[in-house]
């Protein structure tokens, strides 16, 4: 099993949540985060202002799927959520050790 951990724009959280839906991607979290990556963030200007907003906010989105489905996920979540521009996010793959199922105790793929 692997953690899947994708960071993305917020204006594309709905079409990456029914992309992963639809490849079968049963169960995910969604976290509002901010921060920043190579940019160091973006200058802005309002009412003749400039000033420099450090934090963008980001949607993380994180899934633990079957190993056998990593590529799959992957690859929907970088086909809609990319734009081209810089700040579209990354994504990070860890392995899992177990999944145990609360209800049920199942262990392993079993409870995903």
């Amino acid at each position: 099993m692997k953690k899947i951990e994708a960071i993305i724009r917020p204006e594309k959280l709905d079409d990456v949540r029914h992309a992963l839906e639809g490849q079968g991607c049963s169960g995910i979290m969604i976290s509002e985060i901010e921060g920043h990556g190579k940019q160091k963030g973006v200058v802005q200007q309002w009412r003749g202002e400039k000033y420099r907003v450090e934090l963008l906010s980001k949607i993380k989105i994180e899934t633990v799927v079957k190993d056998a489905d990593v590529k799959k996920i992957v690859k929907t979540i970088i086909d809609i959520a990319k734009t081209g521009d810089i700040g579209d996010g990354k994504i990070f793959i860890s392995p899992v050790d177990n999944a145990i199922r609360i209800r049920t105790e199942e262990e392993g793929d079993g409870a995903l």
